[in-house]
């Protein structure tokens, strides 16, 4: 019996932490009770080894159901005691042990091999590290330590590549369609891959081209924020070229992926690296939701298939290549998980064993076929769009991958083509949020293409594998092993199982929209409203202009300047700054700090006392009309909640001085005075784009306050840094690009406006001309710029 043949064993195992890892581990502490286990674990960035079992794969609904029959109690003391975790790294040298690692391995009867790079779309150097290395890395530390357990690597079904017909349980270099490649080679040239790649994304072009996209993106966020978003496009294209080096290569040599290109040779470099260590492979097919255990229906993260199936029901994608009489071979996770345990517990082979765990051969499910079950049972389980009506489905066809790709290629183009012409006008609020539903959408295209790219020749795989050894073993298998550790791919009934099992999992695990009509509970705008008002949080940070008022500096001045100026001289004033106004528009977007500076040089000269009068003034009859009435009751809410509240604007300390009573504090840009009147120089950094930030946070360290408790209100991206600071951010009438950055962060928006019926008073907002072709300085009496 299996149970018994593990029962005293102690069994080293990778790959833990992902899906067929954590369904192999449950099964082995529940089913074979006098086991041990070791763990192999890569240290966190941020937590150990420990944390990363309790969290990650222990804290896992796969051992509910243990939990229910031995109690929490029962179930810390039961892992604690037979399971022990190592750190360590399939993609390093020497897996990364340390001595009392090395000691646990060699003291091992078996090692379970699992870990790999399961994405499709992996970059190629990823997936040479980890899929071709790291099973020979395991039997090199093993050779190295004169030990011999039985070595079982999981590798996959799919090392046949892209053939049609039989594809039986053999090395990957057995079959006559095999090209030979020398193994070695491909490490070294995806290696270099990697560094030419590196070495390419740093030139002067490329930088000043990731540079520019960045601004693009971020507006004026400020340098910091500017050069971290340039490194990160600067690796992602990295990875981008990577990804495409890995599906070249594969496909070159006729495989679908890297993912499948690398485990092949893995295999290879696999047995001529094994020495003296017994090895068995372990190939499945696509893995899938579970069939049993630990439930029906148990499943971790999205599959393969789970992606394009919620898409489709989601009308994203309206069809999909494929061929319909082909064969989807797909197996639950828990026949591979049994079938592992049974290729432990029965031992190795004198030369290397291949047991295949796939349907096709046996109990094949028709790609026709899966799509009418789908279809029928989507459109009996409609999902329901954001309004609360249902989706009907598509009629789904079975086209080729060449013309799926043309039509998201070209929806793609046209989605960027207008997301670009919108990015120029100065939308902002509801209105900006055309563009960023525009760039959702886009978004959208991307993936449907990217699921066709990745899973395209999947969908039109005709292999069919060989399963003549699984058979054989299920064969010898007693009956209480049979029921216990079921690996048989007959037993699937692919109706059922897709339609009561499968389909089911999925919708639940994408959180998707199931219920029909308007929400009953409170919307998800309502739900982040009232986490920022939660007695909990402890400082409220809000900007000034288009955030509590629908004003702007230029708006003050031409206030202040224009205040004490006849008709005719208002008029030719106005038309003169209108005239500048595309300049300092361009200049604000660029940088709002070198803005602030450049223009508020026209207060130079300008009457300490006069402007203290006319701002008092300005501030009934222009920022009180202008100002959003539910952006001040919102501070009066943080307030009477408990909430310490600052307001931190860019604008001039005499404009905001009359709002001192609605806030703990204000920190505002301020300027010299030279002989009772100011010189236009500000005396400090104005606090915007990173400087805001630097604020707030000094801010909270000085009155004890924890920045993760703190609510921050903006519009706009050079407000990123001081959002991105605080633990709740608020995008308030959102200018085009944060509109589109809150919605992908999941953000809360808040489209405050102006009471109905404030007075519309029209403001100039420019200098007129000097005889000597300088500014005049209006706000000097008798005097110029």
């Amino acid at each position: 019996m299996i149970p018994a043949a593990l029962a005293g064993k102690r069994l080293f195992i990778t790959g833990t932490t992902g899906f067929l890892g954590t369904n192999l581990l449950e099964r082995l502490l529940r089913s074979v009770p006098d086991c041990e286990l070791v763990l192999l674990v890569r240290p966190g960035k941020r937590s150990s080894i420990e944390q990363r079992v309790a969290r990650e794969i222990l804290k896992n609904d796969a051992f509910d159901r243990l939990r229910g029959e031995l109690g929490k109690d029962g179930f810390a003391e039961m892992t604690a005691r037979r399971i022990t975790a190592v750190a360590g790294d399939v993609g390093r040298d020497g897996l990364g042990l340390d001595e009392a690692g090395r000691a646990l391995l060699a003291g091992c009867d078996v090692v379970i091999h699992s870990a790999a790079t399961v994405s499709f779309d992996s970059p190629l150097d990823s997936a040479v590290e980890v899929n071709l290395l790291g099973p020979s890395r395991i039997a090199a530390v093993l050779n190295e330590m004169g030990v011999a357990p039985h070595l079982v690597a999981v590798s996959t079904c799919y090392v046949a590549g892209n053939r049609r017909g039989s594809a039986p349980e053999q090395l990957v270099d057995e079959s006559p369609f095999f090209v030979d490649v020398d193994w070695r080679k491909e490490v070294e040239g995806a290696r270099r891959a990697r560094s030419d790649a590196e070495a390419q994304s740093r030139t002067p072009e490329k930088l000043a081209e990731f540079r520019a996209r960045a601004r693009r993106e971020l507006g004026a966020a400020g340098s910091p924020l500017l050069s971290d978003k340039t490194e990160q496009l600067r690796s992602r294209w990295v990875g981008d070229r990577m990804v495409e080096a890995g599906r070249a290569r594969a496909a070159s040599l006729g495989w679908p992926d890297a993912y499948a290109y690398t485990k092949a040779l893995g295999e290879l470099a696999l047995n001529e690296n094994r020495g003296d260590v017994p090895v068995s492979i372990v190939r499945p097919s696509i893995i899938e939701t579970a069939l049993a255990e630990p439930r029906p229906g148990w499943i971790r993260g999205f599959r393969m298939a789970d992606p394009v199936i919620i898409s489709y029901a989601r009308g994203l994608l309206k069809e999909f290549p494929g061929v319909p009489e082909g064969i989807v071979d797909v197996i639950p996770v828990d026949l591979v998980s049994a079938a592992i345990i049974a290729v432990a517990a029965k031992g190795p082979e004198p030369d290397i064993e291949v047991v295949q765990v796939a349907s096709g051969s046996q109990n094949p499910l028709h790609y026709r076929r899966l799509v009418d079950l789908v279809s029928d049972w989507f459109l009996e389980h409609p999902l329901y769009d954001p309004k609360g009506q249902p989706i009907v489905v598509a009629k789904w066809s079975f086209p080729g991958r060449g013309r799926v790709q043309g039509q998201l290629q070209r929806a793609q183009k046209t989605l960027e083509r207008a997301e670009s012409v919108l990015a120029q006008l100065p939308l902002r609020g509801k209105q900006a949020e055309w563009s960023a539903s525009l760039e959702s959408k886009r978004e959208e295209a991307e993936q449907a293409l990217g699921y066709v790219e990745l899973y395209g020749a999947y969908a039109e795989c005709e292999a069919v594998y060989g399963l003549d050894r699984l058979l054989a073993l299920w064969d010898d298998q007693t009956d209480d092993d049979r029921r216990d550790f079921c690996f048989d791919p007959r037993v699937i009934e692919w109706d059922s199982f897709t339609t009561d099992i499968f389909l089911p999992s999925v919708v639940q695990q994408a959180r998707v929209r199931t219920t029909p009509g308007g929400r009953t509970g409170p919307s998800r705008s309502e739900r982040l409203r009232a986490q920022v008002l939660a007695p909990e949080r402890q400082l409220a940070a809000f900007d000034l202009e288009n955030t509590l008022i629908a004003s702007n500096v230029v708006a003050s001045y031409a206030y202040l300047a224009t205040r004490r100026m006849p008709r005719d001289e208002r008029l030719r004033f106005a038309a003169s700054l209108l005239a500048e106004g595309p300049s300092l528009l361009s200049l604000d977007r660029a940088d709002r700090s070198d803005f602030l500076r450049f223009f508020y040089r026209r207060y130079d000269g300008a009457p300490v006392q006069q402007i203290d009068e006319d701002a008092a003034e300005m501030f009934s009859r222009l920022i009180i009309a202008k100002s959003f009435p539910a952006a001040i009751r919102r501070v009066r809410e943080h307030r009477a909640a408990g909430h310490r509240t600052v307001l931190i604007t860019g604008a001039l300390d005499f404009v905001v001085k009359p709002l001192t009573p609605l806030f703990d504090d204000i920190v505002a840009a301020e300027m010299g005075v030279r002989h009772g009147a100011y010189d236009g120089e500000l005396t400090d950094v104005p606090p915007t784009g990173e400087s805001r930030a630097q604020v707030l946070m000094d801010y909270a360290a000085a009155h004890g306050l924890d920045l993760s408790e703190t609510v921050a209100y903006a519009d706009s991206t050079s407000d990123l840094p001081m959002l991105e600071a605080a633990g709740f951010p608020v995008a308030v009438n959102p200018e085009t690009r944060l509109a589109a950055l809150a919605r992908k962060r999941g953000w809360l928006v808040e489209h405050f406006a102006k009471a109905p019926g404030a007075p519309r008073r029209l403001v100039p907002i420019g200098p007129r001309r000097t005889r000597h072709g300088g500014l005049a300085n209006p706000l000097v009496p008798g005097g110029t710029a």
